[in-house]
């Protein structure tokens, strides 16, 4: 009884590698790992035919951006199509995203302005891909046995979601306010802030990661506030703010992979109810890449979390900070040129 009342949720992946201690044996799904899987494949595939009828343009709010992109493939009307060189992209960086945590909406939303798309076209349909991915991981990662969920008693993995969660819905709500409306900054030196607090916290989680550090969740209200804020003014940074904040505060990283999809869920939730009360004060959206999104997120977002289970606890304390530096890399390698721009006055 005393066990069962302090129970982290974090128990269950340590149980199933001491169980199961080879990769070939947590490879070998079982029914319900199946039942589970075909679960969250049927859900992205309600949201890609939604996006389909959203991506028609249904409603007066919902129009075609004349995007570089738009113009170049001659998709200036309301039709839509399926955007290949999309789908590879977000397949890449979705399983990236729910395997290691982080990099969705940091490293493909460059890209995608780079390819010419509109960020109207873009951050309210990353929105509602990270809202339906981080909820149906949550799920996943807990069929799969990478966390435990408990309400009664309250598990230290739910404490955590709260915590994070409703911290970062309060720093988005803060930061989209102050950036957007009251204290306007160029959003090259937005993204150039995120690229460098990336790459500090990734060096920071690869330096300590053969430690076993204390669990301290009082860290996390300062992570999350900081993750939330990164997402209102960039649409990105949010996911490896809290997943490698989540190392350092202590928590195993399996379980933190799904504190972060599950915290990056529901704030995205959120992000997308304030897009929908935006729209009806005179903005306009284009959904025209979201059955693009929803098609290479229906499997590589159910095969990421099994790829947590199934790869031990040791790696991931390696791979994850190591993804962040690549992201952060990325980030500067994408935003170099915008900077110097600005340094020599163009």
């Amino acid at each position: 009884m005393d066990k069962e009342k302090t129970k982290k949720g974090w128990e269950v992946a340590q149980e199933l590698e001491k169980e199961k201690q080879t990769i070939a044996e947590r490879f070998a799904p079982e029914w319900r790992h199946i039942r589970a899987a075909l679960g969250g494949v049927f859900v992205f595939f309600l949201v890609f035919l939604a996006g389909i009828w959203l991506a028609g343009n249904p409603f007066e709010a919902t129009v075609r951006i004349q995007s570089d992109w738009v113009l170049a493939s001659g998709l200036e009307g309301n039709q839509w199509t399926i955007i290949w060189s999309v789908v590879a992209l977000a397949a890449f960086f979705e399983f990236m995203d729910a395997s290691a945590g982080m990099g969705f909406g940091t490293a493909l939303t460059p890209i995608l302005l780079v390819m010419g798309f509109d960020p109207k076209q873009i951050v309210p349909v990353v929105m509602i891909q990270q809202g339906v991915a981080g909820l149906v991981g949550a799920f996943l990662h807990s069929e799969f046995e990478n966390v435990e969920w408990k309400f009664s008693p309250m598990s230290e993995t739910v404490k955590l979601w709260i915590i994070i969660g409703v911290t970062g819905c309060i720093a988005v709500s803060m930061s989209i306010i102050g950036i957007y409306k009251f204290f306007p900054v160029d959003k090259i030196w937005i993204k150039l802030y995120v690229a460098i607090l990336l790459l500090m916290m990734g060096v920071v989680s690869l330096w300590s990661a053969k430690k076993d550090r204390p669990y301290k969740p009082g860290k996390m209200f300062g992570f999350a506030f900081l993750a939330g804020f990164n997402k209102g003014v960039g649409g990105g940074g949010y996911g490896p703010v809290v997943t490698v904040g989540g190392l350092i505060s202590g928590v195993p990283v399996k379980s933190m992979l799904a504190v972060t999809a599950i915290c990056e869920g529901t704030v995205s939730t959120f992000a997308i109810i304030v897009w929908l009360a935006l729209l009806t004060s005179g903005v306009e959206i284009d959904y025209l890449m979201l059955p693009s999104m929803m098609l290479a997120t229906m499997f590589s977002a159910v095969a990421a979390p099994y790829m947590t289970r199934v790869f031990p606890e040791k790696a991931w304390k390696i791979i994850v900070p190591a993804y962040c530096v690549f992201v952060a890399a990325l980030c500067f390698y994408k935003i170099g040129p915008g900077i110097y721009a600005k340094l020599i006055g163009g």
